[in-house]
């Protein structure tokens, strides 16, 4: 758990990143999806700089925390896709979230079992996790749900992804 403490800020920073990102969706849900995709892009980019580096960061038996590292890197390079292809449908928005929400989910679950005995609260990381993996497959189900209820589901996501990941980062700077 002390080896994790001192890094406590950067799950928060994720957390605050998500629950903006998230209180703007929620707020704006008549954006267009251009817009839409480039403030998704914009998050994931945002948040996969802060998991690599909270990976490469934070050790486990002296190494980097690769599954962090992994989710770090699918942030970043579907972060890029969206920047770089702006006009890509809302269907192919939908499934590339989708995706990355589903691969994202299962890589937080995996770091929590194998962190279970070393910090406290990693329930959170598992129920954020758990939360990706249901909000991806529910966009791989239906991908066709109009550019409101995109921006409705991906705002709540964000907002209960982020309060989720302020949690840990809090419970874990508790324990220093």
């Amino acid at each position: 758990m002390q080896a994790f403490a001192p890094h406590w800020g950067w799950l928060a920073l994720r957390g605050v990143a998500a629950v903006l990102f998230g209180v703007l969706a929620l707020a704006l849900p008549g954006l267009t999806v251009a817009v839409m995709v480039l403030l998704w892009g914009a998050y994931a980019l945002v948040d996969g700089v802060f998991a690599l580096m909270a990976g490469f960061k934070m050790r486990h038996e002296g190494r980097p925390l690769w599954a962090v590292v992994l989710l770090g890197l699918l942030g970043v390079a579907a972060g890029i896709v969206a920047l770089v292809w702006p006009g890509m449908t809302a269907l192919t928005l939908v499934m590339v979230i989708g995706a990355w929400a589903v691969v994202g989910g299962v890589f937080q679950i995996a770091t929590a079992i194998r962190l279970r005995r070393e910090i406290e609260g990693e329930w959170a990381y598992v129920l954020s996790g758990a939360l990706s993996v249901l909000f991806g497959l529910a966009l791989l189900v239906a991908p066709g749900a109009g550019a409101v209820a995109m921006a409705w589901l991906i705002g709540g996501f964000a907002l209960a992804y982020g309060v989720l990941m302020l949690v840990l980062a809090f419970r874990v700077r508790k324990a220093r």
